[in-house]
This record gives structure tokens, sequence and C-alpha cells, in this order.
């Protein structure tokens, strides 16, 4: 069985974490698959967006700890390439250039947490429930890119507190706090995804693209002018294409833009 599932539709594809029987936990199957898929990415361009979600009853359990990854290695150094492999996928999804909306149901824990933390857009079905679940396991709290994702998108507050602790937070605790942007019923979730998949599907593909890239970069912009700099350049850039000159057509002419991606 395929631990990943892509499905495409038109210029968006759907993938989905297949392993519902360990709710979709990240044994070395899966890690390989998604550091593969979201690592193409980048040489894909005909893929504009991304929606992530988990098959079944939980979005993601985090690291499956009851596979055996015993091998030749010493403890050491098979810990840091399972750290290593496991990490590069978060930066992975944010590198590549297509926003990702991920669908989050039932569990979230460590690992399956931050491919929420590193998408672009979360949406959360009432039954959602998050946590940062490395300290209850013995182990610190910050892994998996935590302790840099979870203050900057829910303040310091909330962040020690779920690290700190391990404790779960439920649905409309991650609304109020920013971790998701809308709550949504489990059956509406991909419907919901998908349609605002669409919106960003109705920009320019090079406008969508520099757009995440610049939030990307601006996140940890040094200063006000170091941000407006990046801002500066992908509007000199942008402003130079056919695609800009076409939606500016459109938008006067009361009409959908045609993009040609020039």
């Amino acid at each position: 069985m395929t631990a990943l599932l892509i499905e495409r539709r038109g210029a968006v594809e759907i993938a989905t974490l297949n392993r519902p029987e360990r709710l979709n936990a990240l044994n070395e199957a899966l890690v390989d698959e998604l550091n593969a898929y979201f690592g193409g990415l980048a040489e894909r361009p005909e893929v504009r967006v991304v929606v992530l979600r988990g098959a079944g009853r939980g979005f993601c359990a985090g690291l499956d700890i009851q596979e055996d990854r015993s091998g030749d290695e010493t403890p050491v150094l098979r810990t840091l390439r399972t750290q290593t492999r496991i990490g590069n996928i978060y930066r992975k999804m944010r590198a590549c250039p297509q926003p990702i909306i991920a669908l989050g149901q039932g569990a979230a824990c460590g690992g399956g947490l931050s491919l929420l933390l590193a998408s672009d857009v979360r949406y959360a079905a009432p039954s959602f429930k998050a946590n940062a679940a490395y300290i209850r396991i013995g182990l610190g709290g910050c892994d998996m890119a935590s302790s840099y994702f979870l203050p900057r998108l829910v303040g310091a507050s909330l962040a020690s507190e779920m690290i700190l602790t391990g404790r779960f937070i439920d649905a409309e605790r991650a609304l109020r706090a920013g971790l998701v942007s809308e709550i949504v019923d489990e059956e509406a979730l991909l419907t919901h995804g998908l349609a605002l998949a669409d919106e960003m599907l109705a920009t320019a593909p090079y406008g969508l693209r520099l757009s995440k890239q610049a939030l990307n970069l601006n996140i940890d912009a040094p200063s006000l002018d170091a941000a407006m700099a990046i801002e500066d350049r992908q509007q000199v850039i942008l402003s130079a294409t056919e695609d800009h000159r076409e939606a500016l057509a459109a938008f006067l002419e009361k009409r959908a833009p045609e993009y040609r991606e020039r």
C-alpha cells in the first residue's frame, strides 16, 4: 500500500497520508515519500496548489515509535539520520513554490503537528486536537521546527505551554490562537480546501509563487526596510510580465484573466 496518495485535480494536487491504521504515523516509507514529493514540486510548475490531508480518523500521530529502525548504525547516528530525514520534509514544504493547504481532523501530534505548521493555510475539523508530543516521551519539547513555527503562529505564551507540557489544544483554542483559519465540518473539509485552492488559482502563477516566497523571507526579516525591499523586488519583477498586463486588462474589462506565465 502506498503511504502517500497523490490525486491530481487540474492544477491542484491532493496529497493524502495513507496509513489510517496507524493514524498516519511517520514510518520510513511515508517519510521517504513525503521528502520525494515536496522535494520534487519545484520542478513541477503545472502543480500550483497542494492540499494536504490524512486518511481516516486522524491527521498524523507523529513518529511511528513502534517501527523497528535498528541496523548497523550506532544509536546516536541512527537517531541523527531519523531527525534529519523527517526534518527535511518541513524544509522542503517551506521551500516549494506551491502554497500548501492543510486539512486537520483528529490528532496532529509531534511531527504530525509540524506538517500542519509548515503548511501555508490550515483548516480544522471539530475533532481536531494537536500537541507537541516530544516532551511526553522523555525528549526535549522543541523538535521538528516546533520551536520555530509555534511562537510565530500562536505567540510565545501558548507555544511555551504546549512545548513545555505536551498538552493538547482542541480546535476551538487552535482557532482562537490563530493556529488554524477556520473550523469546518469534517465531511466538508476537502470541499473547503479545494474552494480556497480555486481562489488561489485565479491569481497569476508567478504572483502566487513569489508571494509565498516573500512571506517566507519576511517572517524573519531583520527590519521593515529589509521586508519592503523584498516586496519592491517582487513587484518590479511582476510588473514587467505579460500576465500583469493581462490581469489589468481583465479587471478593466470585467472578465476572467487568461494567464500565460510570461
